[in-house]
């Protein structure tokens, strides 16, 4: 029996005083003097003193066998210059002590903040070079989709036909060339350290999905330990891929599993072909299948989603030489902007490519010309930019859209949800393309099918959103502004003169109006949920920080972005918890405090309802979860409390 609390159901009556629990179920939900009767001379009684309970919350969006924090390599996602950089993994190869030639993987590395080149540092590959000489070294970007290797690394990479070519110049135009949009480029052609997406699977395919599955196979009760200290009881693994899944199976025959996991199922259909080299559609689905019903029936863990990539990231690299694009699909473009590097050492511009002029022309039709120190040096004296630039890009999707399309087609005739990872607006489209073709081939539209991230949607798509009633996990922490993240992605998009917050964030710009449109795909119909995408950025997927941007869309001591797109606290907190709960199918399980569900509920340092109503939702961010219940057992305590 709880007592004395102020109680956030996410149902009616939205606040309550009192809940009673009977064999881990919700038996009363209303006010003190209505659970008296509830109350017997077995019964424990917990006053609160006026602590604010919610739902255990549901994380819509999370990779949990990477949350554990180990010893390793980290970086933590600090902000270094490539210098920094190198002096840090430096250590850890002093530290660490890989054999020679072993593959050292250093954490956390923060790839849109920081990476400042110099004379002696002018890229990733130069930097990682001088720390580690005898030792591939991968940089695992804190995104999860921008890798970084020294020569060592690249040297690893593989063709289709598996056999070890690594990534050059030569690679890179003939039997590598699918990874060219990928691989960033240094002056000369030649790969200067950044594999992105597939092509750091062309180099360390074992770290494809999982980066520590081995050291997290051996504690796996830290997962849900960790979840429970961030107040949440449920969750979508988002990216499930099948060697994970032991770790759950390991949680289940322990008893120690103390959140609920709905798995999105990955697997990467051109990894899986028919003799005449077309995807495999039917295996694959075969696969699916198997495993749904290897967990169906079970109150803990179900697999009834499927996880598709639509695209990459928008992010590029402005300090590379020639500049980075992102590999996101766009329905535009990328620009090409000119960057200099401003007395703070962040980058700023100067001016935009015409990518139309007869230079650019020539450069593309001849990109060999360049390639000498000489020639690149003479084109950039006689334009002021690297003939590099002339390359026009719109990113790419992640499969050709008629396997996209096809594979998610083929899902959801077997019965199960679509989970798509979706970032550039053009990969949104596609995605929601995909989505309504399989909708229309199998006629049912109750499956309970989302976009993830949803970084930059056209006004069309949103309205199309909104019109399928689709699901959308929101990393709401990421809807915020910060000149160097801001200065990867803005001025690829959209003309920007220097680095002025009024010059990123002009109002009414494209990127301005249509970046994370959390209010509009909701006014539209769009159901939303919460995802951390932990460990993208940290590994603690920090509800409560997500929870507070989602309200001010901004982090403390910066400007706001598009702030018509804010949340109410409660809408936001509904996100986390009801909304989460209809997103897994288990509405009627758990998700509000309502007699007949589910005790699972979360006691909070802090009224963040009140907060918010006062004006303070941003300290809502400092939140701290004291107790968690699951299934009417404390699976978690805060220190001191």
């Amino acid at each position: 029996m709880v007592t004395d609390a102020r109680i956030y159901t996410a149902a009616g009556p939205v606040l309550a005083t009192a809940l009673a629990v009977r064999h881990g179920t919700l038996v009363y939900v209303g006010d003190t003097a209505g659970a008296k009767p509830f109350i017997g001379w077995r019964t424990t009684v917990k006053r609160m003193g006026g602590r604010l309970v919610v739902p255990g919350l549901v994380d819509s969006h999370i990779h949990p066998l990477d949350i554990v924090d180990f010893d390793l390599c980290d970086l933590k996602s600090e902000a270094h210059s490539l210098r920094e950089l190198s002096s840090f993994v430096a250590a850890c190869v002093k530290r660490f002590r890989p054999r020679r030639g072993e593959l050292l993987a250093v954490h956390q590395w923060n790839t849109s903040n920081g990476n400042q080149p110099d004379a002696d540092y002018p890229n990733l590959r130069i930097a990682l070079d001088k720390a580690a000489p005898h030792n591939p070294v991968e940089l695992l970007g804190n995104d999860g989709h921008h890798f970084a290797f020294n020569s060592a690394g690249l040297a690893l990479a593989r063709n289709a036909a598996g056999k070890v070519v690594g990534f050059t110049r030569a690679t890179l135009a003939s039997e590598m060339s699918a990874f060219r949009k990928l691989v960033g480029i240094d002056e000369r052609g030649e790969p200067n350290g950044e594999a992105n997406e597939d092509a750091q699977a062309a180099i360390d395919p074992g770290r494809m999905v999982y980066f520590e599955l081995e050291r997290v196979a051996r504690v796996p009760e830290r997962i849900p330990a960790r979840l429970n200290s961030a107040g949440i009881t449920a969750i979508l693994d988002a990216q499930a891929a099948p060697e994970g899944l032991a770790v759950y199976d390991q949680l289940l025959r322990s008893g120690r599993l103390t959140v609920r996991a709905a798995l999105a199922l990955y697997f990467d259909p051109t990894r899986s072909r028919t003799a005449d080299g077309h995807v495999d559609y039917d295996a694959i689905v075969a696969k699916a299948q198997a495993l749904r019903a290897r967990y169906a029936g079970n109150p803990l863990v179900r697999a009834d989603f499927v996880k598709l990539f639509a695209d990459g990231t928008l992010e590029g690299n402005p300090f590379a030489v020639p500049p980075t694009l992102g590999n996101a699909a766009v329905l535009e473009p990328y620009l090409q902007p000119i960057f200099a590097i401003d007395a703070n050492r962040h980058a700023t511009v100067t001016g935009y490519v015409d990518t139309g002029a007869h230079a650019c022309i020539d450069a593309r039709a001849h990109p060999d010309r360049y390639h000498a120190d000489m020639a690149w040096k003479a084109f950039v004296a006689a334009n002021g930019f690297h003939p590099g630039q002339c390359q026009i890009s719109s990113g790419q999707l992640s499969y050709d859209r008629e396997i996209l399309l096809e594979y998610a087609r083929r899902m959801h005739l077997a019965g199960f949800s679509l989970h798509i990872h979706a970032i550039g607006d053009r990969g949104i489209r596609t995605a929601v393309d995909a989505i309504e073709t399989a909708r229309t081939a199998d006629g049912v539209t109750t499956t309970r099918d989302s976009l993830a991230h949803v970084q930059l949607a056209h006004p069309d798509d949103v309205a199309r959103m909104g019109r399928d009633h689709l699901y959308l996990s929101y990393t709401y922490s990421w809807a915020s502004t910060d000149l160097e993240y801001d200065m990867t992605v803005i001025p690829f998009l959209q003309k920007v003169s220097g680095n002025t917050y009024a010059s990123r964030h002009a109002p009414g710009s494209y990127y301005e109006e249509n970046t994370y449109p959390v209010r509009s795909s909701r006014d539209a119909g769009a159901i939303l949920a919460a995802g951390s995408d932990a460990p993208i950025w940290t590994t603690d997927p920090q509800p409560f920080v997500n929870i507070a941007s989602a309200v001010t869309r901004r982090y403390a001591g910066q400007a706001a972005l598009n702030p018509h797109q804010a949340l109410t606290i409660r809408e936001a907190l509904d996100s986390y918890t009801i909304n989460g709960a209809r997103f897994l199918g288990r509405e009627r399980e758990f998700g509000s405090l309502e007699t007949g569900k589910s005790a699972d509920f979360v006691v909070l340092d802090r009224d963040i309802l009140a907060l918010a109503d006062g004006g303070k939702a941003h300290e809502v961010a400092g939140t701290r979860v004291l107790e968690t219940w699951f299934r009417g057992q404390r699976v978690y305590r805060a220190p001191g409390h």
